[in-house]
């Protein structure tokens, strides 16, 4: 019997902040490189050495504005902001790596199919079949408002939207059969016209006729990530994802996250491998248990409160300067905020008997050790069936990755439950790989 593996994705940035909101202030962040392609040279090099199944940059059109009721913090105390567009890095990256996937955050909601389709296939063909789709809907009224909508619209609205969207980008991906090229120069013939077909894709918001000027790609499309924690998202993922991001709170959220996805995967008539649920974490790893914990302690103590505050006003959709109760946050979102955050902040609240306020204060959780301690950590929810893997996200950059990679891997590796070498040449193989 094969031995069930574990998946690991990175989560990045262009920028020193993700989802830690202090790790660009420790003295070993990398600051300097933001807007050079060695960074994200490194940083791929970094992934796949630790044998990585793929990495992917979360994104935001634009500054948060929430909090206070301007950007004025989220600049001040380093917030965390795309400074470059991902699809411009990605391909730098996939330059020196030959297996890592390489994801962007790309919305349903603003892009239309077309320029999905192509943007996509021109990476996964540049790539040679690792692109991955970040599928997001989006959340904030200022990116609807920087798009020129007067506000994002109600959630529900959006997944039927995005259902379309999918839907039309793969007609477009359908248009070239694998063996369209025919290059005979003695016949005068490049291509077989009666292998390129119209996609002629009309749903009830979205149409597009194609076909695509971007043949059939090694992947013929790409890997589709989603994060939607909503009943509604979790369909929408039942149906489209082959990976999802999840931030349960705790071991028993995460078994019945995976659990309600494999019932909905049914429903879909999907296999429960098809999707892999991955949540996110965090890690401080040092040589010994009390090295680690003053790593971890110094960490935590460059989070400024404000800054942890602005954080979970971006990603709740509410000004948590203002509002300071879970029914007062519901008030004021309207149609923004991510649920899967807020879903993280009550089942805290629930968990420790303590106000919507000082949950949403608190940092994320860190899981802090040793290489072995860690692993055990990561090992018991792999084998109790709350996750197939995870999404780690950096804490101070590079060098968190650097350790993970250095001391984490090894240990998982050397206990059987992660990949010591890439087992296809596409990222969708090595994502089906045991």
């Amino acid at each position: 019997m094969i031995q069930r593996r574990m998946h690991l994705v990175a989560y990045l940035k262009t920028g020193p902040t993700a989802n830690h909101p202090g790790g660009w202030r420790h003295p070993e962040a990398a600051l300097h490189d933001i807007f050079t392609p060695e960074r994200y040279e490194h940083i791929a090099r970094v992934l796949e050495d630790a044998c990585f199944d793929a990495c992917f940059f979360a994104d935001l059109l634009g500054l948060p504005d929430i909090h206070g009721g301007n950007f004025d913090a989220y600049l001040r105390k380093g917030g965390q902001i795309s400074y470059l567009d991902p699809m411009t890095v990605l391909p730098v990256m996939g330059r020196v790596t030959r297996h890592l996937g390489l994801g962007a955050t790309l919305s349903t909601t603003f892009l239309h199919p077309y320029h999905l389709a192509r943007s996509l296939a021109s990476l996964d063909m540049l790539t040679g079949g690792r692109a991955a789709w970040n599928i997001v809907t989006s959340a904030t009224d200022l990116e609807a408002r920087n798009l020129g909508m007067q506000g994002i619209p109600a959630k529900a609205d959006r997944y039927d939207h995005a259902d379309e969207v999918l839907e039309a980008c793969s007609a477009l991906w359908d248009c070239w059969d694998p063996d369209a090229f025919v290059m005979d120069r003695e016949a005068g013939v490049f291509i077989d016209p009666e292998k390129v077909r119209y996609a002629n894709y009309q749903g009830r918001s979205v149409s597009t006729r194609g076909p695509l000027s971007i043949p059939r790609t090694p992947q013929g499309r790409p890997v589709f990530l989603q994060a939607g924690a909503s009943d509604r998202g979790r369909e929408f993922a039942a149906r489209w994802a082959e990976a999802v991001f999840c931030t349960p709170h705790g071991k028993t959220d995460g078994i019945a996250f995976r659990t309600d996805m494999h019932a909905r995967m049914q429903s879909q008539d999907r296999t429960p491998d098809a999707c892999k649920v991955l949540p996110g974490i965090a890690v401080v790893v040092g040589e010994t248990s009390s090295i680690a914990r003053e790593k971890a302690a110094y960490l935590q103590s460059l989070i400024e409160p404000e800054a942890q505050t602005m954080l979970h006003s971006a990603l709740l959709g509410a000004d948590l300067s203002r509002h300071q109760t879970a029914e007062a946050v519901a008030a004021a979102q309207g149609n923004q905020g991510i649920t899967g955050s807020q879903d993280r902040v009550l089942q805290l609240m629930q968990k420790e008997n303590i106000s919507f306020a000082e949950a949403a204060a608190r940092p994320r959780n860190l899981l802090v050790g040793t290489a072995q301690n860690i692993a055990d950590e990561m090992e018991d929810w792999f084998t109790s069936g709350a996750c197939d893997g995870f999404v780690v996200f950096p804490t101070v950059f590079p060098r968190m990755f650097e350790d993970f990679g250095r001391l984490v891997v090894p240990e998982l590796q050397r206990r059987g439950l992660f990949r010591t070498e890439y087992a296809g040449r596409t990222l969708r193989e090595n994502l089906a790989a045991a």
